[in-house]
């Protein structure tokens, strides 16, 4: 891999000669600038203003614009010798521990390298301390033209580098909270915990880029003279307006999706319902205290109660039926005795 910077780190009095990679490549695919009517490539030419002419890369340096609009040209040369201790070094300031790091600081992602083979053992030394101190290094260092913040942890066998955002380049996000103030019931709670369940953990290196393949596709289809492929129609209904049939719905998709991957059975119509209601709530009534090994006397005659319901009821249908039954027979026979059977000898 090509370095983009050559430096060293300043660990105490310890110098570390390191190259600086970048950690990350781009796979997305670019496009190019065209004219419709005929296909030809739009491009851009510099021109100097003062001139009036075309300049080569080889012409063109940078310059600062005044508040009067005067230009006044900055080299490289003026910025590698601006009296800072980073123009040439990542200078560490601190160890801290990472869950310090708000990962909205976090920015490009390098690879820091051994410089040669003296630097091996003080690399190595940096490598192991930050390894045992489950720390990383919080470190100053001058690219592009600006001095930045970064961040030093070890990757596998590799120390890397995250550029760091300044704490006040990191917007406030009080803009951005719901107007409106919402309550959510328990209940949606409960399912959004077993959607998170059931969708459980991913394999990020399975992960890839749909939009990438489906550009590709295109790309492949319209240069061999093929159908392009189109896009799947929406599903009718528009905005999902009930949370939680919103989220019963998401249960049940992703348990199928879940079953169908790992071969086990899906649930479907009924069923997937019934498991979703099924669902254990968090907040479970506490169990009874026990006293002396003994369940509180409250509980203990609540739970007799519960027990001895059945039983009321049906005493009450049995004597129910047995008014019932009289009064029929009284009916049937008013004011005759019944006769008993004679047995035959």
């Amino acid at each position: 891999m090509r370095s983009i910077w050559n430096g060293a780190i300043s660990f105490g009095l310890v110098s570390i000669p390191i190259k600086l990679v970048n950690a990350t490549e781009s796979h997305s695919i670019s496009f190019r600038q065209i004219h419709l009517e005929d296909g030809g490539r739009i491009r851009y030419r510099k021109f100097c203003e003062l001139e009036d002419r075309e300049v080569t890369q080889d012409e063109i340096g940078k310059g600062y614009e005044d508040a009067d609009g005067t230009i006044i040209p900055i080299t490289d040369e003026d910025l590698a010798q601006l009296p800072i201790p980073t123009a040439r070094t990542i200078e560490i300031v601190a160890f801290v521990p990472a869950d310090l790091i708000d990962p909205l600081q976090m920015d490009t992602p390098y690879y820091l390298s051994a410089n040669g083979v003296p630097a091996a053992k003080p690399y190595t030394l940096l490598r192991e301390a930050l390894k045992r101190s489950q720390k990383v290094a919080v470190a100053k260092f001058a690219l592009r033209g600006r001095e930045r913040l970064g961040m030093l942890r070890v990757v596998e066998d590799v120390i890397a580098m995250h550029g760091l955002l300044w704490p006040d380049e990191i917007r406030s996000p009080e803009s951005v909270v719901p107007e409106a103030n919402v309550t959510v019931r328990e209940k949606e709670l409960d399912l959004a915990d077993a959607l998170m369940d059931t969708l459980g953990e991913v394999d990020l290196n399975e992960l890839h880029d749909d939009y990438r393949e489906a550009v590709e596709a295109l790309i492949t289809a319209k240069a061999s003279g093929e159908t392009v492929p189109s896009a799947p129609a929406d599903e009718p209904g528009g905005k999902v307006l009930d949370l939680m049939a919103a989220l019963e719905k998401s249960v049940r998709a992703a348990k199928e999706s879940r079953g169908a991957d790992t071969g086990e059975g899906k649930g479907t119509g009924k069923q997937a319902e019934a498991e979703v209601t099924r669902l254990p709530r968090k907040t479970a009534r506490a169990a009874p205290k026990e006293v002396g090994g003994k369940k509180s006397t409250s509980m203990a005659k609540k739970t007799t109660a519960k027990k001895a319901a059945p039983r009321k009821t049906t005493a009450k249908k049995t004597v129910t039926k047995a008014a019932s039954a009289k009064k029929t027979t009284a009916k049937k026979t008013p004011g005759k005795k019944a006769t008993p059977r004679k047995r035959s000898a």
